[in-house]
């Protein structure tokens, strides 16, 4: 069987421009040392660029082109008690691979967890194998109690970043649906599907045009961030300047099913960290996929994906119906950041898909990381809670599961 994987990445792909980190509380400064490093033009604005720059000063990150020599000038500006705390290669990143499973694919590496399971824990095999009727409502929204809240995510922001939204999807009429672009020459209207499948799952409606129902925070004001091309790949400035906006406009909860390729000894971003733990502190929570780097039939998991391996980004893994890893799910491998906090449905997920085909079912962390943002969202109306205490309360009432924490963390994510 061919797996369609959108695209395959053996190495971090980079644009050959600098993502500079600047100090919080002396913005204006570090601005002042790049321009005269690498000879900025900048007006004052949330969002400043020129024709080599972006600054977002919410966020204290400054997006570069660079000469080597300019790179060695900022490097030196960097060192000691600088306003200018790191500088990092700006990366390719790509909407985290959709994988159409086969059925007989599928049914063979359930059985043979399943057999596994039976063997260490007999008593909990009876309850992994009950069937699930998706006629009303999808499993992943039946195995993480969706159907049983009472919280619909009113009065929430959830921002998804990804390849944009479908704005005719008749699931979405009459809803609260912010948009805005960041990819150069593209409009937010989805164009690859991926975007609108997430956003499908995260907010769609409580009464979809037709069944089943697969849409967690119905009642959530969604905010559209196209940061992916219609091809599904897109740069850190894109996904920065996304996340600036999100917060910006007020959102509690951001969620992003992209990434890129780390290797096993990688550590983390200290630039996604730093902005990760900005946003926290401003009552906003980033969810993100942990990739489907992994090739478990083969014995060879793979590690967390950037940015979902910093240990500041909620890293969300993919579950089966039948509670079992999928496949393709990243581990927490890496020692240094890079473990999977809490996991959620990822295989064989129904969702909207950009019109004509309104509706499309697919695979990845991709799809389980919008049921983790939406079950936020819902414990976001119903505790008050934001950043960090919204972080520890999912963890806290998630399912425990008989599966390592290295691959499920705190194991699948609950509804209120």
């Amino acid at each position: 069987m061919a797996d369609h994987l959108t695209p395959t990445i053996a190495e971090p792909e980079t644009t050959g421009r600098y993502l500079v980190l600047l100090r919080e509380d002396a913005v204006e400064t570090a601005v002042q040392a790049l321009s005269e490093s690498v000879s900025l033009n900048l007006c004052s604005s949330e969002i400043a660029q020129s024709h080599n720059a972006v600054i977002l000063n919410q966020l204290g990150v400054a997006v570069v082109e660079a000469a080597p020599e300019q790179l060695a000038t900022m490097r030196i500006s960097a060192e000691g008690n600088s306003a200018i705390l790191a500088i990092e290669p700006e990366q390719i990143v790509y909407a985290l691979p959709q994988l159409n499973l086969s059925a007989d694919y599928l049914i063979g590496y359930r059985d043979a967890i399943n057999h596994l399971v039976e063997k260490l824990l007999p008593t909990q095999q009876t309850a992994l194998l009950q069937a699930i009727d998706e006629a009303e409502s999808t499993w992943g929204l039946q195995a993480t109690k969706v159907l049983n809240s009472c919280a619909s995510g009113k009065g929430i922001k959830v921002a998804v970043l990804d390849t944009g939204f479908d704005l005719t999807h008749p699931d979405f009429i009459g809803r609260t649906v912010t948009s805005k672009s960041f990819i150069s020459g593209e409009e937010v209207q989805d164009g690859n599907g991926h975007g609108t499948h997430c956003i499908g799952t995260a907010c769609g409606s409580r009464r979809p045009t037709r069944l089943p129902r697969y849409g967690v925070a119905y009642n959530a004001e969604i905010y559209a961030g196209k940061v992916l091309s219609n091809q599904g790949s897109g740069s850190d400035s894109g996904i920065l300047q996304g996340i600036e906006w999100a917060i910006a406009s007020g959102c509690e909860i951001i969620s992003m099913s992209l990434g890129s390729r780390t290797q096993v000894g990688s550590t983390y971003s200290q630039v996604y960290e730093t902005v990760a733990q900005r946003a926290l502190s401003r009552g906003t929570l980033i969810v993100a996929a942990a990739g489907n780097d992994s090739r478990r039939d083969t014995g060879i998991p793979s590690p967390v994906s950037r940015p979902a391996n910093c240990p500041s980004i909620l890293a969300v893994g993919a579950l089966d119906s039948d509670s079992n890893i999928a496949y393709f799910s990243n581990r927490g491998i890496n020692p240094d950041g890079g473990q999977v906090d809490i996991a959620g449905p990822g295989v064989n997920v129904y969702s909207s898909w950009p019109m004509p085909t309104q509706y499309q079912t697919i695979s990845g962390t991709s799809m389980a990381t919008p049921h983790v943002a939406g079950i936020a969202a819902l414990h976001a109306e119903e505790s008050g809670l934001r950043g960090q205490e919204l972080w520890n309360l999912l963890v806290k009432t998630a399912r425990r599961l008989a599966l390592a924490s290295e691959d499920v963390g705190a194991g699948i994510v609950q509804a209120p």
